[in-house]
Order: structure tokens, then C-alpha cells, then sequence
């Protein structure tokens, strides 16, 4: 994909996630191309994409994770969790709320 059309699905994905915080008492914000997630500990999820290659960053205090667009999805290189899903459950962890993206 062009870096034009990676810009386009990440902007994509990180309105998906603000949006779904629009009815919850967690903080998130964009600055450019971070998105931070804040719990009432202090501790955050922060989301940024990495244009070099083409990858979502995704890093939480249970560690970090690189989301690559494969058919359709955004699957881990790690551990072939799906962005999504694995947002939901470091938010879990965090913040103590079940939370759904679609």
C-alpha cells in the first residue's frame, strides 16, 4: 500500500478508537500521529503508526506490539492478536471497563 493509503487507514482506525471513548470516563487524545489512552492511575495505552513500515505501534505496561494490515485486519507480528481485540483487553486491564470497537 502507498504511504498515502497507510495515512488514510490509520486515521481511520484512530477515529475508530476516539469515537469509542466519546461515552466512557477514560481520557483519549490525538496529537498528530499518537493517540494516548489515560486510565485514573495515571498509567496510558498510546497508539501511534509507524509509516517506514506500515505497521500500528501499540504500547501498554504489559509491553509493545506492531500491528501489520494483513487480509483485511490488523494482526500482531508477535502473537497474531488483531488490534482491536487486544486494545479491548489492555483497556480491561487499565481502566477496569469492558470495551467494544465496532
Amino acid at each position: 500500500m502507498t504511504e498515502s493509503e497507510f495515512t488514510q487507514k490509520t486515521d481511520a482506525i484512530f477515529a475508530r478508537i476516539e469515537n469509542a471513548f466519546d461515552d466512557s470516563d477514560i481520557e483519549c487524545g490525538r496529537n498528530g500521529a499518537v493517540l494516548e489512552i489515560e486510565f485514573d492511575d495515571g498509567s496510558q495505552i498510546i497508539i501511534n503508526r509507524h509509516a517506514p513500515t506500515q505497521e500500528i505501534w501499540l504500547a501498554a505496561k504489559s509491553g509493545g506490539f506492531h500491528y501489520g494490515f494483513q487480509d483485511g485486519k490488523w494482526l500482531s507480528k508477535r502473537d497474531d492478536s488483531e488490534l482491536f481485540g487486544k486494545l479491548s483487553e489492555l483497556i480491561k486491564l487499565g481502566g477496569g471497563e469492558n470495551f467494544s470497537f465496532s
